[in-house]
């Protein structure tokens, strides 16, 4: 059982099609679909080329290359940072937001180790409209990258900048200009308007939350397995995959 619309499978396996014929392979040993089938099942249940390999008659490394045949036509789909601002401008506001997609590392790998969620990972920053929907995914840097640094250097906050666009973001992006709104530090001692300011913005941002709830319904982003090479292009062919569930 999978747990996606069946219009969903449609779509990634017309991409599929689309791919085969681009490179005049049409004949595989699965089908278009079944290849479809296949790879959501890997990133929606997080099950082993192993396992999926099992499951649908071919062997580890015939599923691992379906697996990467489809993550780059699917990635090719996700929009660029400046693709997914066009139509937002003056007097329009996004939530950004980072989060950790945890992997299996050792102590060792100290670049991966997040201080703050206290276990090794990747960092990736997200775009979202008001009411949650995401516009755009960064690529995955080392999880002890902080959220500020990894704003600036994805060149989020100067694109948001540029377009007049007001950004909502945490305390952890404290102190990067005007274009950035962030809450106040203190609880109890600040001034009431202060503490009003606070509520208001936290129930404003909340909703950028459900952008990596979506993100991580797909199982294999809440521990991935893979190098962590891959995740990037991981992260954009899930996102591929919401924009086609939201407008279907």
């Amino acid at each position: 059982m999978l747990d996606v619309p069946h219009e969903l499978v449609e779509h990634v396996s017309w991409l599929i099609y689309a791919r085969r014929r681009e490179l005049n392979s049409p004949w595989r040993k699965l089908g278009c679909f079944k290849q479809a089938l296949l790879v959501l099942a890997h990133l929606r249940k997080n099950e082993t080329f192993a396992q999926v390999g099992a499951g649908f008659g071919v062997s580890e490394a015939t599923a691992w290359r379906y697996v990467d045949e489809t993550l780059e036509v699917l990635a090719a789909w996700a929009p660029g940072l400046h693709e997914a601002l066009v139509g937002l401008g003056e007097g329009d506001f996004v939530i950004v937001d980072g989060t950790l997609i945890p992997t299996d590392r050792i102590r060792a790998d100290e670049p991966y180790y997040s201080q703050k969620h206290k276990k090794h990972g990747m960092n990736v920053q997200v775009i979202t409209t008001p009411d949650g929907t995401p516009l755009w995914f960064s690529r995955a840097t080392p999880g002890r990258t902080h959220d500020l640094t990894a704003a600036r250097a994805h060149g989020i906050i100067q694109a948001c900048l540029t377009r007049h666009i007001l950004i909502l973001a945490d305390r952890a992006y404290q102190g990067d200009g005007a274009t950035v709104r962030t809450p106040y530090y203190g609880h109890r001692e600040l001034p009431e308007h202060y503490q009003q300011y606070n509520g208001d913005h936290a129930r404003l941002r909340a909703s950028g939350e459900r952008a990596f709830a979506q993100l991580k319904s797909w199982r294999l982003l809440r521990r991935a397995r893979c190098s962590t090479n891959r995740l990037s292009r991981i992260v954009r062919a899930v996102h591929t995959l919401l924009i086609c569930a939201n407008s279907g």
